[in-house]
């Protein structure tokens, strides 16, 4: 099950981190991450119940991270049928240049096999 709550005071720092300060927000990025890939099927489902439209939009910041770790077609199919949900955080934050984004590294993924690292 996913830590929603433990999400949402992610989330929070990372709107109270200036932008500037690269540290503080890879940190809160590195945390997001961690805690999304944790439990793919219970991450779909907070997608799908219970995310807002804020939240969807701190999500674009790390996208890419998430689909490297965990390469989840159907994780990145729900972010995307989300574009609907929220039109305004798509055209506020190029929220389909990160889908696109993702979806490439799916794809790169796909016929090169998960990344060697």
């Amino acid at each position: 099950m996913m830590d929603v709550i433990k999400f949402r005071e992610i989330i929070k720092q990372r709107e109270e981190t200036d932008d500037e300060w690269d540290y503080g927000v890879e940190q809160c990025w590195k945390q997001e991450v961690e805690l999304l890939t944790k439990d793919i099927p219970s991450t779909i489902e907070f997608l799908k119940n219970d995310c807002t439209a804020e939240e969807y939009s701190w999500i674009s910041e790390v996208l890419d991270d998430i689909v490297e770790l965990v390469p989840s077609q159907e994780l990145v199919q729900c972010y995307k049928n989300l574009m609907t949900k929220f039109p305004e955080e798509c055209s506020k934050y190029n929220i389909a240049g990160s889908i696109e984004s993702a979806e490439a590294i799916l794809r790169w993924e796909a016929e090169h096999g998960k990344g060697g690292n």
